[in-house]
């Protein structure tokens, strides 16, 4: 898919998503699943838990992703999508909608027009549609690189929460360990991290001009993933990998597993920002650590 103009009109991302957050949830397209929190320690870095107060409500999400049409194919929510979830067109490439069993207020995806595969790798058009939204929207931008990442459904879509992701507290909870970044040349790793990782820095001139910005985060990114031993089959990725961008900064974590025994992690996870179903999952994460987890479903050093 070549890369297209931008649509969006800067300055309006932000009041689009309360406004239309605020009409879905009044008339039943936003599902939000209703989680309390928790602060748990570990390494000197505060890890964000979400625990689910509603249970019911994710696993009809889960219903969703199962679901399929009466011809045997897979169920593709985004194609078409639900109107009522519609936030903003980004190009002629890319459409924002919010992300309808949400647990993080005003969480959006950035999705792919046409169906592309979402193991595939992600192009220039990609990163122009996230540049414009990360202009306007002072967020994480993420995106689940495959099942094994925690992505559950296959249409390509990026995603975007508001930061800082703790309430009244940091931006991103392993932000802090960021200080610890070894470069050679543009490329770092953290070695605070115990798990593979490629860090870099990005230029804060690039918000300003996304189309034009675009080619150079798509190389940087091509460079991250050559880092961490990901390489390219056609457009398909070789690995599955987590992919975690702001406005200043840009890290890649490759995945071996989805899961650490029933919890899952996913790009917000990688961050610090985990979530459990219940006081079991709970225990066991307190058990086990935060990071022991992360170390576990990421690739050792």
């Amino acid at each position: 898919m070549l890369q297209g103009d931008i649509l969006l009109k800067p300055g309006t991302l932000w009041t689009s998503a309360k406004e239309r957050t605020e009409y879905a949830l009044k008339c039943g397209a936003l599902l939000s699943i209703p989680t309390e929190f928790e602060l748990v320690e570990q390494n000197g870095i505060s890890f964000f838990v979400r625990i689910l107060s509603n249970l019911g409500r994710k696993d009809t999400a889960k219903k969703e992703q199962k679901k399929t049409t009466a011809t045997g194919k897979e169920f593709n929510p985004f194609l078409p999508y639900e109107q009522d979830l519609f936030v903003a067109d980004i190009s002629d490439t890319h459409v924002c909608i919010l992300n309808k069993f949400n647990v993080v207020d005003h969480h959006l995806l950035i999705i792919t027009r046409d169906f592309e595969e979402q193991e595939s790798l992600l192009t220039q058009a990609d990163f122009a549609a996230l540049l414009a939204c990360l202009a306007d929207f002072d967020g994480l931008g993420f995106y689940n690189g495959g099942q094994i990442a925690g992505a559950s459904q296959r249409h390509k879509h990026l995603q975007i929460v508001p930061l800082p992701l703790v309430p009244s507290g940091l931006q991103i909870p392993i932000a802090p360990l960021f200080a610890s970044a070894e470069f050679q040349g543009s490329v770092a790793t953290i070695p605070a991290l115990p798990y593979v990782n490629a860090f870099a820095t990005l230029d804060p001139d690039w918000l300003k001009s996304p189309v034009s910005s675009a080619a150079k985060m798509l190389d940087l990114y091509l460079t991250l993933l050559s880092n961490v031993g990901i390489s390219a089959d056609g457009n398909k990725q070789s690995g599955a990998y987590n992919l975690l961008v702001t406005r200043e900064w840009m890290l890649i974590v490759p995945r071996s597993q989805e899961k650490f025994q029933s919890i899952t992690v996913n790009s917000l996870g990688i961050s610090g920002a985990l979530l459990v179903r219940n006081e079991q999952e709970m225990q066991l994460l307190k058990d086990t650590g935060p990071m022991n987890i992360l170390k576990e479903v990421a690739v050792a050093k």
